[in-house]
């Protein structure tokens, strides 16, 4: 791959914004932050805006009209991977809700094909349920909703390509899941909960990774119940995800969990359905009709059904309604998600030696170009 300099916007990194600098990429890797003065490559002028690194999205049920349980095919996984592009998105989890074992079995396949087929920006599946609480399902069917069957677990833990992510109610599970998943490298958060306090410290002590879009589906903070919400804040080493679209959560939620926890324990989540990416007015959801009204994802009933969120618009929501910089919403697109999937030794921040994922914004934060290990994906 030959090499190219980006020049002429604002650089966002982890010491800080840096102007005037340019970024050289050789072999889909970032070389260098500084003059940009080899001769022999290729430059490209972004004339302002900023430079970002690409957004990392843990949670990605659906983009473009498309939904992942719906076909967990190769083919969908592309059609997801192409939508939330455009947006910004150079690393995702593609993800499952609640579905039959065969389901389960075909989206993890199909994961471990994108990724041998290198379809840009797959980095492993989040398996989001079945093992979780009928009480606090959310919109997942309750006729998926059980505990965890031993091929289950087996086929979780069997060896494939890329990340696997799996979210489970602590409570659900037979003693011992936890463990065993993390000991076969599986990433495990909870969601989807009645556990309180002390059954989820008891889950952190297991290996516990982190929480499924905090405060949705779980139980909440008290004064002399803290919640699973109260276990999320107080510990140091996991991270949650949040939905910051205004529906969710309350904005003053979440300003206050970023204060409790800091910075580096949260990550933007867009947990989005085939209407991220598109003007649908609504779609199917294994049989139910599910409405777009007012930029929310509803049932019938009223229970919100993941979002149409991007993440380039979940950051600027992080700016706009939480109040961060634009360096420290960054944080939460891109380096937090990248060391939560282990990855921050080869992605998430703007570095030498780091792949070549980065995101040109223009001065209103809106998405120009995408480069995926330093390929150019041009939107703007």
């Amino acid at each position: 791959m030959s090499a190219h300099i980006l020049s002429g916007a604002k650089i966002v990194t982890a010491d800080g914004l840096r102007d005037g600098a340019a970024v050289a990429i050789e072999n889909g890797l970032v070389r260098e932050i500084g003059s940009g003065a080899k001769p022999s490559a290729k430059r490209v002028e972004l004339e302002g805006g900023y430079l970002v690194p690409g957004f990392i999205d843990t949670q990605v049920n659906g983009g473009g009209g498309v939904l992942f349980n719906d076909a967990p095919t190769v083919e969908t996984i592309d059609a997801i991977a192409q939508a939330h592009r455009r947006h910004g998105t150079s690393g995702l989890l593609p993800t499952l809700i609640s579905d039959d074992f065969d389901t389960l079995r075909c989206g993890i396949e199909a994961v471990d094909a994108a990724i041998a087929a290198g379809v840009p920006g797959i980095l492993g599946i989040h398996v989001e349920g079945p093992f979780i609480s009928t009480e606090r399902r959310g919109i997942h069917a309750d006729r998926f909703v059980r505990a965890p069957m031993e091929a289950e677990l087996e086929l979780l833990a069997r060896p494939s390509r890329g990340v696997k992510l799996v979210t489970l109610a602590p409570e659900a599970v037979p003693a011992g899941t936890i463990p065993r998943l993390r000991a076969a490298g599986v990433l495990v958060a909870a969601g989807h909960s009645t556990a309180d306090y002390a059954a989820t410290q008891r889950a952190l002590d297991e290996g516990l990774d982190g929480f499924t879009h905090l405060f949705n589906a779980m139980t909440p903070f008290g004064s002399r119940e803290p919640g699973m919400v109260g276990a999320a804040l107080e510990d140091r080493k996991s991270r949650f995800g949040i939905i910051v679209d205004g529906h969710h959560v309350h904005p003053a939620s979440l300003r206050v969990a970023l204060a409790a926890r800091g910075l580096d324990g949260a990550m933007l989540v867009t947990d989005a359905m085939p209407p991220a990416g598109t003007a649908m007015a609504r779609f199917e959801l294994q049989g139910r009709t599910i409405m777009v009204a007012d930029a929310a994802l509803r049932g019938d009933d009223g229970k919100l059904a993941g979002s149409a969120l991007t993440m380039d618009l979940a950051l600027r929501n992080a700016i706009g309604m939480l109040g961060l910089s634009l360096a420290d919403a960054s944080r939460l697109a891109s380096a937090n998600p990248a060391s939560f999937l282990r990855m921050s030794a080869r992605r998430g921040t703007i570095a030498p030696g780091m792949v070549a994922d980065l995101v040109h914004l223009d001065d209103a934060l809106r998405v120009r170009r995408v480069w995926i290990a330093g390929r150019l994906h041009d939107y703007g």
